[in-house]
């Protein structure tokens, strides 16, 4: 990576080779640089309160009282988590006249507590309800991949990956309800993280599904992520994360439901990927799940995503429903359609899949699949209608299985320099976070090597 780690950065701060104000500092000049894409990735700059928080940490550095080894490294944060004083829009207009947050939420309040810089808000897919990116109220950010032509950042997480991409922060705090911060992460060539749902509390959060929604950061490492992840759930960061050995590794690679409609790039990255860890010692080994094609039936009458997003949204959208995309309203509203019989059929049905699906892979480490089937494609090809539909559920495909199972997963990029980048996703166990990271840590060594 051209920008250092935060455990780098830890260290650099911990000799005096830099301070939390140069660091802050650097990560400003990127933002708000006229070629770059920060007016795009962030809705928000709290570039003041950035330099008065940096200026504070170095204080306390310097007296021996830092809070915790990453006071002062900065990090952005996803225009759905409240902040005290300011407006939580969701990346929408519908909501400008709401009134500011009177308490930051917890996940962030935990992290500033340890020393992390807030620079500003990052923008977002409008009430994070699509996989693309794209938001015409606050611009799209491009993915650092062929800025020329212009290609989808992925989403909903959108300004944090380009940010986190791009030096603008060390990580940024997404969101992840069928793949917010994998699949950004993905189309952005870094980590994205998503914890099993319950270790990190929504509140203080704009929701979007309460039974899929959970709170993940976007990094440059497996470590980043595991570091920044720990305080959001309310732990100590331990360094470094403990690898698996290697030898003995046993990845199950998903087969059937998730297979189809590959990129060639996304085949050859993948497939490569799977070789070199296989020569490492891993136990590589196809894994045929078929209850997992039975998520789209599940799914046929209605999708928690849009039954919950509707039973929120519906006073809004009576008042400033003219106000949102177009796009993301006809989603949301789909939701009314749901009938309470209906929900409670998906309800059984997710249960039943995910007993059937924790039986099937109860031998394996992780499984393991690619995160998106598709290289980023180009912003201008979803401006046709039908073209934003299917390539945003191609792109949500292969990460809503995780979120359906409520399971904790990662995406590590697994493309060689000069290639359009490409996520190789894992996916562990329901609370089998910390093992899932240690599997990560290893597979991202292998990749790299």
């Amino acid at each position: 990576m051209p920008f250092p780690t935060i455990a780098e950065a830890a260290a650099s701060l911990a000799a005096g080779r830099t301070t939390a104000r140069a660091l802050v500092e650097e990560a400003l000049a990127r933002i708000a640089e006229p070629q770059g894409e920060g007016s795009r990735a962030f809705m928000v700059v709290q570039a003041d309160q950035a330099r008065a928080n940096a200026d504070a940490m170095d204080a306390l550095r310097q007296a021996g009282r830092a809070p915790s080894p990453f006071a002062g490294i900065p990090i952005s944060i996803k225009d759905l988590y409240d902040e005290a004083g300011q407006v939580t829009r969701g990346g929408s207009v519908a909501l400008d006249g709401a009134a500011p947050a009177r308490a930051t939420a917890p996940s962030v309040a935990r992290l500033q507590r340890a020393g992390f810089v807030v620079l500003g808000r990052t923008t977002m897919v409008e009430f994070a309800f699509s996989g693309l990116g794209v938001n015409p109220h606050y611009g799209t950010p491009r993915s650092p991949w062929d800025r020329a032509t212009g290609r989808l950042p992925g989403g909903s997480s959108s300004g944090a990956a380009v940010a986190t991409a791009d030096g603008m922060g060390f990580a940024g705090l997404g969101s992840d309800t069928g793949g917010s911060c994998r699949i950004p992460a993905a189309m952005c060539g870094i980590v994205g993280w998503k914890p099993t749902a319950k270790r990190v509390t929504l509140e203080g959060t704009l929701p979007l599904s309460f039974s899929l929604d959970s709170l993940g950061p976007i990094a440059r490492s497996v470590e980043c992520c595991a570091i920044v992840d720990a305080f959001m759930a309310g732990a100590e960061a331990a360094l470094p994360v403990a690898p698996m050995g290697m030898a003995g590794l046993r990845l199950g690679v998903l087969q059937g439901y998730v297979t189809g409609d590959w990129d060639a790039g996304v085949t050859t990255a993948f497939e490569r990927a799977l070789t070199t860890l296989s020569a490492a010692g891993a136990h590589v080994t196809p894994l045929d799940v078929p209850e997992l094609a039975d998520i789209p039936k599940a799914n046929a009458r209605g999708t928690f995503a849009a039954s919950e997003a509707f039973a929120w949204h519906r006073d809004l959208i009576e008042r400033e429903g003219h106000r949102y995309d177009p796009r993301i309203l006809g989603r949301i509203k789909g939701g009314a359609k749901m009938t309470a019989a209906d929900y409670i059929l998906l309800m059984q049905e997710r249960a039943r899949i995910i007993a059937a699906f924790a039986r099937a892979t109860a031998g394996f480490d992780a499984v393991v699949m690619p995160t998106c089937p598709l290289i980023p494609p180009a912003i201008a090809a979803v401006e046709d209608e039908a073209e934003y539909g299917r390539i945003n559920m191609l792109l949500l495909r292969n990460t809503t299985v995780g979120n359906f199972l409520d399971r904790c997963g990662i995406s590590i990029p697994c493309h060689r320099a000069g290639e359009a980048p490409v996520g190789f996703m894992l996916m562990g166990e329901h609370m089998g976070d910390a093992q899932l990271f240690s599997v990560a840590k290893a597979v991202e060594s292998a990749l790299a090597a």
